[in-house]
């Protein structure tokens, strides 16, 4: 077993994050890195460049863009492969840490182990996923998504680049995948031993306690629907107010219903977010006639999702009638909740105590590739600080000490994590 004065090297980590964050870097201080863009393409490269000639790797790419690392035997014949990593695409004028940061960071760790002659009982590979965030295509969390089954070449055949109408099997062919071959990218359940990302936290949780690291225990369900508010146009200027049915102002009252259940201390554990909103017709003079918005409610308790939902249909009725308007509410998705794996969960928590962390666990409200990934086998996530919450945004950032003593955290529970699974 791995020592636990083991260190990873936090200089070469440092220094790959800032030639990554320089691949698709724009004049806004952001980084554009998505799905079959040209930066998808050099970050591939160059990734796949270091896993060979600095890890002595043998590198693929998968039928649908997933690039993977693969070593040598563990100590134990027959064990299955541990997987480590996370993405390296970005959101448009995205940050630097964001996805990156798991795959250098599990790059780092595979590499510290090499290098100081340890090696495990499993086999350990490096996994980047293919379009994790949201896209031109209109997938996200796309690699994952194909592994674990939950999308099908029948469904990615109807996806085209909302820009150039290029399809996505077009991009696949293009990138070096093989769109003939999606549904044969599906791994079987079972197939590997364990698998751990680290992740930004995305949120202010661990910086605003002072701490570093702590380990996911869940990933929350995301509940989506549009609302379709249908009032009565009419003039602006010779409508009086008893006789408007504005459709704007009764989808105000509905976006100011959604805020107060974040507002309600018995609904902490929800996050719903209204995000988007459509005004018909749209013009100065005229008083709305229609507004669709965008529901998006987020959490690891099913009880209070049921909770929220049943008190916003409340609302909701409330206000169409008061009003005289008609309110229609359309589901898109209701993805469940993904508690991740108790033994891959604690040998996370036992490394960030072991290293001095609060003796806690944190639900990630963002989604994320090891949620595709547990529904095949054991699967877990370590967070690292992200200063004031940012993220998505050129203000992403976490410190280098953060960083290092994750990396650190992370190797730790790499080796811990070998010792427990017998997969």
């Amino acid at each position: 077993m791995a020592k636990t004065e083991m260190r990873v090297n936090g200089e070469r980590l440092l220094a790959r994050l800032q030639a990554l964050a320089a691949i698709g870097a724009n004049a806004h201080g952001g980084i554009d890195r998505q799905l079959a863009s040209d930066a998808d393409i050099v970050a591939r490269a160059w990734l796949a460049h270091c896993w060979e000639q600095e890890l002595g790797l043998t590198v693929r790419t998968d039928a649908v863009l997933n690039l993977w690392g693969e070593g040598a035997a563990g100590t134990e014949l027959g064990l299955k492969p541990l997987i480590i990593g996370s993405h390296h695409d970005t959101v448009p004028n995205g940050g630097r840490f964001d996805g990156a940061l798991g795959v250098l960071m599990a790059t780092e760790a595979l590499q510290s182990l090499q290098e100081q002659g340890i090696r495990l009982r499993h086999p350990v590979w490096l996994l980047s996923f293919a379009g994790e965030e949201p896209n031109d295509f209109r997938i996200s969390t796309f690699g994952s998504k194909v592994l674990c089954g939950r999308l099908t070449s029948a469904d990615i055949a109807k996806l085209k680049h909302r820009n150039t109408g290029e399809t996505l099997p077009a991009a696949i062919d293009r990138m070096g995948g093989d769109a003939s071959a999606i549904d044969c990218a599906r791994l079987a359940p079972g197939c590997f031993a364990g698998f751990m990302e680290c992740h930004i936290e995305q949120g202010r949780r661990l910086i605003d306690a002072g701490e570093t690291a702590a380990a996911v225990s869940c990933i929350t369900g995301i509940y989506r629907e549009v609302i379709t508010v249908a009032g009565e146009a009419n003039h602006a200027g010779t409508t009086l107010y008893k006789d408007r049915r504005d459709a704007l102002a009764a989808a105000a009252e509905v976006v100011l219903a959604v805020e107060s259940l974040m507002k309600d201390p018995a609904l902490a554990g929800v996050a719903a977010t209204i995000g988007h909103i459509e005004v018909s017709p749209n013009a100065s003079n005229i008083v709305p006639g229609a507004v669709t918005v965008s529901l998006d409610l987020r959490t690891a308790d099913p009880a209070l999702r049921r909770q929220a939902l049943t008190r916003l249909g409340t609302a909701v009725e409330e206000i169409a009638a008061r009003r005289q308007v008609k309110i229609t509410r359309t589901l898109n998705l209701d993805q469940p909740e993904m508690p991740m794996d108790a033994t891959v969960r604690t040998a996370i928590h036992d490394a960030c105590v072991e290293a001095g962390q609060r003796d806690q666990v944190l639900v990630s409200m963002a989604g994320h590739d090891a949620a595709n990934m547990a529904r095949l086998g054991p699967a877990g996530m370590l967070f690292i600080a992200s200063v004031d919450g940012y993220s998505h945004c050129p203000q992403e950032f976490s410190r280098d000490t953060d960083v290092v003593a994750g990396a650190n955290i992370f190797l730790r529970a790499l080796c811990l994590l070998d010792r427990r699974l017998d997969g």
